[in-house]
């Protein structure tokens, strides 16, 4: 079992999802988490970590946080010597995914609500890894600014799963197949 399986299943994803939408946690498509938005694809959120990288000990961001699962996931990769912040846009999904979040009895790792008009933490920057579930139009420069050196991003732009990496100083870019998300908003 590699690390992202081991993440998944200490952290199912019905523990994450509202009520209604528990019996349905083994679909393997988005689900609803109300306000428009969505618990993303398991297969997708696989591919999303494993693209991401994730050691122990790393800083992690995680932007469009939702219901906490794939905070919690991050929580469980990066061990207790790391971090994860993940931010939130909706005000009832941030109290919805730190509860979620909270539940899973991982202090290292919180949700706080996204500042509107600020893409990520960049007071909290740099970042070793930066996780976004939700859709942009274009590649924010504001979230490739709070990447360490060494560090990967991976953001889901006009539905091509894109991969970035920083290294001293240089910005590269991959693209990894077609996704829907949600809008970044």
């Amino acid at each position: 079992m590699d690390a992202v399986e081991a993440a998944f299943a200490a952290w199912p994803r019905e523990g994450f999802l509202p009520e209604g939408e528990r019996r349905r946690a083994g679909y393997d498509g988005p689900l609803p988490i109300g306000d428009g938005q969505t618990n993303s694809q398991p297969r997708t959120v696989a591919d999303m970590l494993r693209l991401l990288d994730v050691r122990p000990g790393q800083r992690v961001l995680d932007v469009g946080s939702g219901s906490g699962w794939t905070t919690a996931l991050l929580a469980h990769l990066v061990g207790p010597t790391g971090s994860v912040t993940g931010v939130e846009i909706v005000p009832a999904l941030v109290e919805f995914g730190s509860a979620n979040l909270a539940a899973t009895g991982q202090p290292w790792a919180s949700i706080r609500r996204a500042t509107p008009g600020v893409l990520g933490l960049p007071d909290h920057a740099p970042y070793d890894r930066i996780l976004v579930s939700a859709q942009p139009a274009s590649l924010p420069q504001a979230l490739v600014d709070q990447l360490a050196d060494g560090g990967r991003l991976v953001i889901p732009v006009r539905g091509t799963m894109t991969l970035v990496t920083t290294s001293g100083g240089e910005v590269r870019e991959s693209h990894h197949g077609s996704y829907r998300f949600v809008p970044l908003v």
